[in-house]
């Protein structure tokens, strides 16, 4: 209920209406090489059902380090994962590289991509090719239903310009609404940022079912 409550309180600020799903949340962190991660981030984590997918497949003393946008959620998130090895900070993920300080390995978005305004979508992808390693891995999730609209068709060529390796996993029918997490791989940095994808030999995702 509570991100419901603070989706009609501050609906920019919020980006979805229901958390997403243990399925959805196994597909985003699937194939990123978690395991071996020294450093991870979790943009827009909301009340943490992707984080709790992730925290487990950290080695110890790995970083996690969570951005929220939404101060209430970030405070809940932090007391919720209080005894966990998890920084929360309530910041923007355009100021990526300032919070995290560092480069990192991988990095896990809820963010709602396809109702921000176009700036501020390629500002924060930006950051997010800026602070990854040079083999870091990037996912984040698209609503079926939208996938076709011009903002996420849109979102899906910024991504083909901005990683040497685009992939789509097959379709998390169990969440609500319907999903499909986008993995990039590999960011391009510079002139070369705008060039085309290219297509992996085949996609990382195991298909995930409802079970």
């Amino acid at each position: 209920m509570s991100i419901i409550r603070e989706f009609v309180r501050h609906p920019f600020r919020t980006g979805a209406v229901a958390a997403s799903s243990r399925w959805l949340a196994r597909a985003m962190t699937d194939g990123l090489g978690l395991e071996q991660a020294r450093v991870v981030v979790e943009l827009g984590p909301g009340t943490g059902a992707i984080t709790s997918a992730i925290l487990p497949r950290l080695a110890p003393g790995a970083r996690l380090v969570a951005v929220e946008l939404n101060p209430t959620l970030a405070a809940q998130l932090a007391d919720r994962h209080r005894d966990r090895p998890i920084e929360v900070v309530n910041g923007s993920a355009a100021d990526l590289a300032e919070l995290v300080g560092e480069r990192v390995d991988a990095v896990v978005s809820g963010l709602p991509w396809a109702v921000m305004p176009e700036s501020v979508q390629r500002g924060i992808l930006d950051s997010v090719a800026e602070v990854l390693r040079d083999n870091g891995s990037f996912a984040t999730f698209a609503y079926v239903h939208a996938a076709w609209s011009p903002p996420a068709r849109r979102f899906a060529a910024e991504l083909a310009g901005r990683f040497a390796v685009l992939e789509r996993s097959p379709v998390v029918w169990p969440n609500l609404p319907p999903a499909f997490v986008h993995r990039a791989v590999m960011p391009r940095r510079g002139p070369g940022a705008t060039a085309a994808a290219r297509p992996a030999a085949a996609p990382v995702a195991a298909p995930v079912a409802g079970a």
